[in-house]
This record gives structure tokens, C-alpha cells and sequence, in this order.
């Protein structure tokens, strides 16, 4: 397959967090879980529809925690957004970069963030690993792309670029200010 492109280099991930409605009793993740097992013929996540981020995470979540719930497809999470905002639906697995206002408005619990480490823009809410669901690391990642055959002199200049904004100080408190895991300068 020649015209399979080539990954140039990788930029920041988007690590999901594990948020409920407001009126949800729970307090915690551990919490949280009781809750969802104690409510699974009624509970319901928002998902952006079959085969995305947020129904992937839901489906590892529920194999991690032995949890059971339907999943509602929406068009995007926006909408299931919404949704949760009102009460219509229970939780959702949503990128952090999507779900972080509405976490700092009050208008929707988070119990954790499927990454490693805490984000340093959301550093109060913990990582799965120490909430209650070790290992449910999920993370939508982003890379920079170059369509096969692509002359090595621009792959140069496009990598050097992309290495150079990558390691910009500013560049990188503002991705991480979304709630996105940047990596380490010069990385892959």
C-alpha cells in the first residue's frame, strides 16, 4: 500500500475522565462503582457512538469493574454532554479536554482520569490506578502525518517544527492547561 501515510511524530493525548451527573450520591470512585452495580437495570452513559473513544472506554470500564449499563449513542459527546448536564443520562467516559469545564463549573462529578498521573490542570481529581480501577488506562492520542513518500527534506522540516512547538514552555503549558498529556520534548 504505497499511499499508507507515515507518522511524523506524536503530539499530546487526551487521557478520558470518568464523570457522572451532579445528583449522583457517590463521592468517590469506589463510591461511584457500588452505586453504578446497585443501579444497573436503570443506569446509562452517553456515548459519541459505536466505535468511538467514549464507547471503547465505556466497554473496558464496565470489563475492569464488572459493572453492567446501556449504552446510549449520541452524535458526539457534545450532545451527550448536554444530556448529562441535565440528568438525562448517568456518566460518561469523555476526553478531559472536553469534560474539564464542566467539572470546574460544578455541573457534573469526575471520580478519575484514566491516565498514570493526575493532570496538572485537574490535579484534586485522582488517577484510576489510585481511585479504584487499576490499570483502565484509556487515552486518545494525536500524531502528526505525512503521506508515504513524502521527500526526507520536509519530513526534516516538518519534525524539526513540530519538535521545536512541542518544546515551546508556552506551547506546552496551554495543551496541558486542556487537560492533555504532552510528551516529553523531542519525543515520540
Amino acid at each position: 500500500m504505497s499511499d499508507v501515510p507515515s507518522l511524523l511524530g506524536l503530539i499530546p493525548a487526551n487521557p478520558q475522565l470518568i464523570v457522572s451527573k451532579k445528583n449522583v450520591p457517590a463521592a468517590n470512585l469506589k463510591e461511584f462503582i457500588a452505586w453504578l452495580k446497585a443501579n444497573e437495570p436503570k443506569a446509562a452513559a452517553g456515548t459519541a457512538g459505536a466505535g468511538s473513544a467514549s464507547h471503547i472506554a465505556e466497554i473496558y470500564f464496565q470489563k475492569i469493574t464488572g459493572t453492567r449499563f446501556t449504552m446510549v449513542p449520541y452524535r458526539g459527546t457534545g450532545p451527550a454532554m448536554n444530556d448529562l448536564v441535565a440528568g438525562q443520562i448517568d456518566l460518561i467516559l469523555d476526553r478531559a479536554s472536553n469534560s474539564m469545564a464542566q467539572v470546574r463549573a460544578g455541573t457534573i462529578k469526575a471520580y478519575a482520569v484514566t491516565a498514570k498521573t493526575r493532570l496538572p490542570s485537574l490535579p484534586e481529581i485522582p488517577t484510576v490506578d489510585e481511585a479504584g480501577a487499576p490499570g483502565l488506562h484509556i487515552s486518545v492520542w494525536y500524531g502528526l502525518w505525512v503521506p508515504k513518500g513524502t521527500p526526507k527534506d520536509i519530513v526534516a522540516r516538518l519534525n524539526d517544527a513540530a519538535i521545536t512547538t512541542m518544546a515551546d514552555p508556552k506551547v506546552r503549558t496551554r495543551m496541558a492547561d486542556f487537560g492533555l498529556e504532552v510528551p516529553p520534548p523531542g519525543g515520540r
